[in-house]
């Protein structure tokens, strides 16, 4: 393309996070839209082994060592040996904006065959309003060709802030692995060309590998918890940063958006060793997802660390009864926030807005 490229948006606000343990060959394709964004890459495994990097992208690299010696004693909150080591990436960050990636994820295509820009589109929905509190049948009302519907009450349609854009996959679908033993062979097709908030007291299954969020809005809930190694359950990593995270949200009066963008999805991860580290998240959760559907913050909680503070107190008196795992999950929680205030001093997070009555 002929002369210098635009500025890309929030060029200087936003990092994105890669978790990784092998050379980052999958940084070629999405080098025009990545290259003039700083790269923060947590290696997890073994920290003696050398990552390369594709020449001209502008990022720093933490491992095993890195974070043992920025975060000391408090490195305990971090997993190892699983992609939920990605969130000291988002600690360590001093950008507003943070968009995360795997690295088996491609530039997909839309359906006209044109590349999709999937950080663009999750900047666009990041940038725009939600709409948790009365649900817009034409979707999001912000994009083009869009608007709210008749009968959409005109004091709603101002939005709350969005604090986080959840995008989607083509080819392999994010299954659990039971899903994945009896449909071996499926893929995703499907482009649905639809951005939308997720409601007011719905949660959902939040997946990491195509991900953008506003630090300074909703960063100190963006915990991974505790996954891999010396731990007895994985893949739940993002899900329990969703789970805590929408319920956070709820209380703010900020808003989560699902949909665009597609990224293209490339490997199926092995459904046996799947099913081994899912298979107490699998029956646990039947008791994890009532415990968030009843969880109430109390209205001094006003900042996201004193919701998560409160978060973890409940976990720990409520869900430590099903498993010993929750009650260091549960401390866990607290030193996640302790470690971010340390690295985060100024970040005080923002305080609570007015949305409409619980």
């Amino acid at each position: 393309m002929a002369g210098t490229p635009a500025t890309p948006l929030l060029k200087d606000e936003l990092d994105i996070v890669i978790p990784t343990i092998r050379n980052l060959d999958f940084l070629e394709m999405w080098r025009p839209f990545f290259q003039q964004y700083h790269l923060i890459i947590v290696q997890d495994g073994d920290p003696s082994k050398t990552i390369r990097v594709p020449d001209g992208f502008d990022y720093e690299l933490y491992n095993r060592n890195d974070i043992n010696r920025i975060l000391g004693p408090k490195a305990s909150c971090i997993s190892f040996k699983d992609s939920a080591c990605r969130c000291f990436g988002y600690m360590v960050s001093k950008k507003k904006y943070i968009y995360t990636i795997d690295d088996d994820c491609f530039v997909a295509k839309d359906p006209s065959g044109k590349d999709i820009n999937a950080l663009e589109q999750h900047i666009k929905n990041l940038l725009t309003p939600s709409t948790p509190f009365f649900f817009n049948t034409l979707y999001d009302p912000y994009r083009d060709g869009a608007d709210f519907v008749r009968g959409y009450p005109f004091s709603l349609r101002e939005g709350v802030p969005t604090a986080v854009s959840h995008g989607l996959w083509l080819n392999i679908p994010d299954y659990d692995a039971p899903t994945q033993l009896v449909k071996p062979r499926e893929r995703n097709t499907r482009y649905v060309d639809a951005v939308m908030t997720i409601p007011k007291g719905t949660l959902f299954p939040m997946c990491g590998m195509n991900l953008g969020f506003n630090r300074e809005l909703i960063g100190p809930a963006m915990y991974f918890g505790l996954m891999g190694d010396g731990q007895p359950i994985g893949r739940y990593d993002d899900m329990w940063a969703g789970w805590c995270t929408k319920l956070i949200c709820d209380h703010m009066g900020l808003g989560i958006k699902t949909g665009l963008p597609y990224i293209w999805h490339s490997k199926a991860s092995n459904p046996f060793v799947n099913l081994k580290k899912e298979y107490k998240g699998i029956y646990w959760q039947e008791e994890l997802i009532p415990f968030f559907q009843s969880v109430i913050l109390p209205k001094e909680c006003t900042t996201v660390q004193k919701c998560y503070i409160e978060l973890s107190k409940q976990v720990r008196a409520k869900l430590g009864k099903i498993d010993e795992y929750f009650i260091k999950l549960a401390d866990a929680m607290v030193t996640w926030i302790e470690a971010w205030d340390e690295l985060n001093p100024s970040g005080a997070s923002a305080e609570v807005r007015n949305g409409p009555a619980k």
